[in-house]
Protein backbone atom coordinates (compact mmCIF):
# COMPACT_ATOMS: atom_id res chain seq x y z
CA UNK A 1 0.00 0.00 0.00
CA UNK A 2 2.82 2.44 0.84
CA UNK A 3 4.48 1.80 -2.51
CA UNK A 4 1.15 2.45 -4.26
CA UNK A 5 0.99 5.85 -2.53
CA UNK A 6 4.50 6.66 -3.65
CA UNK A 7 3.73 5.72 -7.25
CA UNK A 8 0.30 7.37 -7.39
CA UNK A 9 1.65 10.93 -7.36
CA UNK A 10 4.26 10.14 -10.01
CA UNK A 11 1.66 8.51 -12.27
CA UNK A 12 -0.67 11.46 -11.76
CA UNK A 13 1.99 13.99 -12.69
CA UNK A 14 3.38 11.91 -15.58
CA UNK A 15 0.37 10.11 -16.99
CA UNK A 16 1.03 7.28 -19.46
CA UNK A 17 4.74 7.74 -18.80
CA UNK A 18 5.14 10.22 -21.67
CA UNK A 19 7.63 13.09 -21.68
CA UNK A 20 6.50 16.36 -20.10
CA UNK A 21 5.09 18.83 -22.60
CA UNK A 22 6.88 22.17 -22.97
CA UNK A 23 9.57 23.52 -20.70
CA UNK A 24 9.56 23.80 -16.92
CA UNK A 25 8.46 27.44 -16.80
CA UNK A 26 6.41 27.73 -20.00
CA UNK A 27 4.04 24.96 -21.04
CA UNK A 28 0.53 26.37 -21.65
CA UNK A 29 -0.44 23.12 -23.36
CA UNK A 30 0.12 21.09 -20.18
CA UNK A 31 -2.50 20.74 -17.46
CA UNK A 32 0.13 20.39 -14.74
CA UNK A 33 1.63 23.72 -15.74
CA UNK A 34 -1.74 25.43 -15.41
CA UNK A 35 -2.29 23.90 -11.98
CA UNK A 36 0.94 25.44 -10.72
CA UNK A 37 0.36 28.80 -12.40
CA UNK A 38 -3.25 29.17 -11.25
CA UNK A 39 -2.38 28.26 -7.68
CA UNK A 40 0.52 30.73 -7.80
CA UNK A 41 -1.72 33.56 -9.02
CA UNK A 42 -4.34 32.80 -6.38
CA UNK A 43 -1.68 32.69 -3.67
CA UNK A 44 -0.25 36.01 -4.85
CA UNK A 45 -3.64 37.69 -4.63
CA UNK A 46 -4.29 36.29 -1.14
CA UNK A 47 -0.86 37.48 -0.01
CA UNK A 48 -1.48 40.91 -1.54
CA UNK A 49 -4.84 41.24 0.18
CA UNK A 50 -3.28 40.40 3.54
CA UNK A 51 -0.30 42.76 3.25
CA UNK A 52 -0.49 45.37 6.05
CA UNK A 53 -1.71 48.69 4.71
CA UNK A 54 -3.11 47.30 1.45
CA UNK A 55 -6.74 47.55 2.60
CA UNK A 56 -6.17 51.13 3.77
CA UNK A 57 -4.61 52.00 0.43
CA UNK A 58 -7.23 50.52 -1.90
CA UNK A 59 -10.29 50.41 0.34
CA UNK A 60 -12.13 47.56 2.05
CA UNK A 61 -14.20 46.58 -0.97
CA UNK A 62 -11.19 46.40 -3.30
CA UNK A 63 -9.34 44.36 -0.69
CA UNK A 64 -12.28 41.94 -0.48
CA UNK A 65 -12.40 41.75 -4.27
CA UNK A 66 -8.70 40.83 -4.27
CA UNK A 67 -9.41 37.86 -2.00
CA UNK A 68 -12.46 36.82 -4.00
CA UNK A 69 -10.54 36.89 -7.28
CA UNK A 70 -7.75 34.87 -5.68
CA UNK A 71 -10.27 32.28 -4.51
CA UNK A 72 -11.51 31.82 -8.09
CA UNK A 73 -7.96 31.05 -9.22
CA UNK A 74 -7.70 28.55 -6.37
CA UNK A 75 -10.91 26.85 -7.49
CA UNK A 76 -9.80 26.65 -11.12
CA UNK A 77 -6.46 25.10 -10.08
CA UNK A 78 -8.12 22.72 -7.62
CA UNK A 79 -10.55 21.49 -10.26
CA UNK A 80 -7.69 20.76 -12.67
CA UNK A 81 -5.85 18.93 -9.87
CA UNK A 82 -9.00 16.92 -9.16
CA UNK A 83 -9.37 16.00 -12.82
CA UNK A 84 -5.69 15.06 -12.92
CA UNK A 85 -6.25 12.60 -10.06
CA UNK A 86 -9.43 11.22 -11.62
CA UNK A 87 -7.80 10.68 -15.01
CA UNK A 88 -4.82 8.95 -13.38
CA UNK A 89 -7.19 6.68 -11.47
CA UNK A 90 -8.96 5.64 -14.66
CA UNK A 91 -5.72 4.49 -16.29
CA UNK A 92 -4.78 0.79 -16.32
CA UNK A 93 -1.95 -0.28 -13.99
CA UNK A 94 1.53 0.68 -15.16
CA UNK A 95 3.15 -1.92 -17.41
CA UNK A 96 -0.06 -3.81 -18.11
CA UNK A 97 -1.34 -4.83 -21.52
CA UNK A 98 -4.35 -2.57 -20.97
CA UNK A 99 -2.00 0.40 -20.59
CA UNK A 100 -0.38 -0.38 -23.94
CA UNK A 101 -3.80 -0.57 -25.57
CA UNK A 102 -4.84 2.72 -23.98
CA UNK A 103 -1.69 4.41 -25.27
CA UNK A 104 -2.21 2.95 -28.74
CA UNK A 105 -5.88 3.76 -29.16
CA UNK A 106 -6.09 7.13 -27.41
CA UNK A 107 -7.82 8.10 -24.20
CA UNK A 108 -11.00 6.42 -23.09
CA UNK A 109 -14.23 8.31 -22.56
CA UNK A 110 -13.95 10.62 -19.57
CA UNK A 111 -16.50 11.08 -16.83
CA UNK A 112 -16.86 14.51 -15.30
CA UNK A 113 -17.17 13.60 -11.61
CA UNK A 114 -15.91 10.25 -10.39
CA UNK A 115 -15.80 8.68 -6.92
CA UNK A 116 -12.58 6.78 -6.21
CA UNK A 117 -12.80 6.17 -2.48
CA UNK A 118 -9.76 3.89 -2.29
CA UNK A 119 -7.38 6.47 -3.76
CA UNK A 120 -5.67 8.85 -1.34
CA UNK A 121 -4.99 11.34 -4.13
CA UNK A 122 -8.68 11.41 -5.06
CA UNK A 123 -9.59 12.26 -1.46
CA UNK A 124 -6.86 14.91 -1.26
CA UNK A 125 -7.92 16.70 -4.43
CA UNK A 126 -11.67 16.31 -3.86
CA UNK A 127 -11.45 17.74 -0.34
CA UNK A 128 -9.21 20.54 -1.58
CA UNK A 129 -11.74 21.41 -4.29
CA UNK A 130 -14.50 21.54 -1.67
CA UNK A 131 -12.32 23.85 0.41
CA UNK A 132 -11.89 26.29 -2.46
CA UNK A 133 -15.67 26.43 -2.91
CA UNK A 134 -16.04 27.36 0.75
CA UNK A 135 -13.47 30.12 0.22
CA UNK A 136 -15.46 31.31 -2.82
CA UNK A 137 -18.52 31.65 -0.60
CA UNK A 138 -16.65 33.35 2.23
CA UNK A 139 -14.76 35.89 0.13
CA UNK A 140 -17.78 36.50 -2.10
CA UNK A 141 -20.01 37.31 0.87
CA UNK A 142 -17.29 39.59 2.26
CA UNK A 143 -18.04 41.90 -0.69
CA UNK A 144 -21.49 42.56 0.74
CA UNK A 145 -22.00 45.58 2.94
CA UNK A 146 -25.51 44.79 4.20
CA UNK A 147 -24.69 41.82 6.43
CA UNK A 148 -25.68 41.79 10.09
CA UNK A 149 -23.31 40.43 12.72
CA UNK A 150 -25.06 37.05 12.68
CA UNK A 151 -25.08 36.92 8.89
CA UNK A 152 -21.38 37.79 8.75
CA UNK A 153 -20.69 34.97 11.20
CA UNK A 154 -22.69 32.48 9.14
CA UNK A 155 -21.76 33.53 5.61
CA UNK A 156 -18.21 34.87 5.97
CA UNK A 157 -16.52 33.25 8.95
CA UNK A 158 -18.20 29.83 8.88
CA UNK A 159 -17.34 28.95 5.25
CA UNK A 160 -13.85 30.36 5.80
CA UNK A 161 -13.39 28.01 8.76
CA UNK A 162 -14.76 25.05 6.79
CA UNK A 163 -12.49 25.88 3.87
CA UNK A 164 -9.49 25.99 6.20
CA UNK A 165 -10.41 22.59 7.67
CA UNK A 166 -10.71 21.15 4.15
CA UNK A 167 -7.33 22.58 3.15
CA UNK A 168 -5.69 21.16 6.27
CA UNK A 169 -7.21 17.71 5.69
CA UNK A 170 -6.30 17.77 2.01
CA UNK A 171 -2.73 18.83 2.72
CA UNK A 172 -2.35 16.10 5.34
CA UNK A 173 -3.52 13.47 2.85
CA UNK A 174 -1.17 14.79 0.15
CA UNK A 175 1.68 14.77 2.68
CA UNK A 176 0.91 11.14 3.60
CA UNK A 177 0.88 10.21 -0.08
CA UNK A 178 4.26 11.85 -0.72
CA UNK A 179 5.81 10.34 2.43
CA UNK A 180 4.34 6.83 2.11
CA UNK A 181 3.01 7.46 5.60
CA UNK A 182 2.68 10.32 8.06
CA UNK A 183 6.36 11.20 8.39
CA UNK A 184 9.46 11.02 6.22
CA UNK A 185 12.70 12.89 5.51
CA UNK A 186 13.00 13.35 1.74
CA UNK A 187 14.55 16.78 1.05
CA UNK A 188 15.65 15.57 -2.41
CA UNK A 189 12.02 15.12 -3.49
CA UNK A 190 9.95 17.87 -5.10
CA UNK A 191 6.77 16.19 -3.85
CA UNK A 192 8.07 16.28 -0.27
CA UNK A 193 8.79 20.01 -0.40
CA UNK A 194 5.52 20.80 -2.16
CA UNK A 195 3.35 18.93 0.31
CA UNK A 196 5.34 20.29 3.26
CA UNK A 197 4.84 23.87 2.04
CA UNK A 198 1.13 23.26 1.50
CA UNK A 199 0.76 21.65 4.92
CA UNK A 200 2.43 24.66 6.55
CA UNK A 201 0.23 27.00 4.51
CA UNK A 202 -2.91 25.16 5.54
CA UNK A 203 -1.89 25.33 9.19
CA UNK A 204 -1.38 29.09 8.82
CA UNK A 205 -4.80 29.43 7.18
CA UNK A 206 -6.26 27.49 10.11
CA UNK A 207 -4.72 29.93 12.58
CA UNK A 208 -6.12 32.77 10.49
CA UNK A 209 -9.59 31.25 10.62
CA UNK A 210 -9.49 30.91 14.41
CA UNK A 211 -8.18 34.45 14.85
CA UNK A 212 -10.71 35.74 12.33
CA UNK A 213 -13.72 34.50 14.31
CA UNK A 214 -16.61 36.92 13.85
CA UNK A 215 -18.86 37.34 16.87
CA UNK A 216 -22.50 36.71 15.89
CA UNK A 217 -23.62 39.32 18.43
CA UNK A 218 -21.18 42.20 17.96
CA UNK A 219 -19.73 41.45 14.51
CA UNK A 220 -16.23 42.04 15.82
CA UNK A 221 -13.27 39.99 14.61
CA UNK A 222 -11.42 38.19 17.40
CA UNK A 223 -7.89 39.19 16.29
CA UNK A 224 -7.77 40.89 12.90
CA UNK A 225 -4.01 41.35 13.00
CA UNK A 226 -3.27 37.69 13.63
CA UNK A 227 -5.87 36.68 11.03
CA UNK A 228 -4.14 38.79 8.38
CA UNK A 229 -0.71 37.50 9.40
CA UNK A 230 -1.91 33.90 9.16
CA UNK A 231 -3.38 34.54 5.73
CA UNK A 232 -0.18 36.20 4.52
CA UNK A 233 2.05 33.40 5.84
CA UNK A 234 -0.22 30.72 4.41
CA UNK A 235 -0.41 32.40 1.02
CA UNK A 236 3.39 32.66 0.82
CA UNK A 237 3.70 28.96 1.65
CA UNK A 238 1.15 28.09 -1.03
CA UNK A 239 3.01 30.28 -3.51
CA UNK A 240 6.25 28.41 -2.84
CA UNK A 241 4.48 25.08 -3.24
CA UNK A 242 2.84 26.25 -6.46
CA UNK A 243 6.13 27.25 -8.04
CA UNK A 244 7.66 23.91 -7.07
CA UNK A 245 4.90 22.14 -9.00
CA UNK A 246 6.50 23.36 -12.23
CA UNK A 247 9.87 21.62 -11.92
CA UNK A 248 8.16 18.56 -10.43
CA UNK A 249 6.25 18.19 -13.68
CA UNK A 250 9.42 18.08 -15.79
CA UNK A 251 11.87 16.69 -13.20
CA UNK A 252 9.65 14.17 -11.47
CA UNK A 253 12.44 11.62 -11.26
CA UNK A 254 14.50 13.79 -8.90
CA UNK A 255 13.87 11.49 -5.92
CA UNK A 256 14.54 8.34 -7.94
CA UNK A 257 17.76 9.84 -9.29
CA UNK A 258 18.91 10.61 -5.77
CA UNK A 259 18.13 7.07 -4.63
CA UNK A 260 19.93 5.54 -7.61
CA UNK A 261 22.99 7.71 -6.92
CA UNK A 262 23.21 6.39 -3.36
CA UNK A 263 22.52 2.82 -4.38
CA UNK A 264 25.29 3.03 -6.98
CA UNK A 265 27.99 3.93 -4.44
CA UNK A 266 27.41 1.71 -1.36
CA UNK A 267 31.10 1.40 -0.69
CA UNK A 268 31.51 5.15 -0.24
CA UNK A 269 29.84 5.05 3.15
CA UNK A 270 32.35 2.58 4.47
CA UNK A 271 35.50 4.14 3.09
Amino acid sequence: MARERSQSRFRRKHQLGGPAAGSTWWAPGARGWWIGVLFAVGSTLFALGAVPGYADLVGTRADSLTFFTGSLFFTAAAFLAYREAVDAGQQPPAGSADEDQTAGHGRHRRRFFVVQRRRIDWWATAVQLAGTLFFNASTGNALRTDLSARAAHQHIWRPDALGSVCFLASSALAWAEACDGWAAWRPWSWAWWITLANLAGSAAFGISAVAGYISPTTGRVSDAGLASLGTLAGALCFFAGSLALLPERTEGDLADGHARAHQGTPESSGS
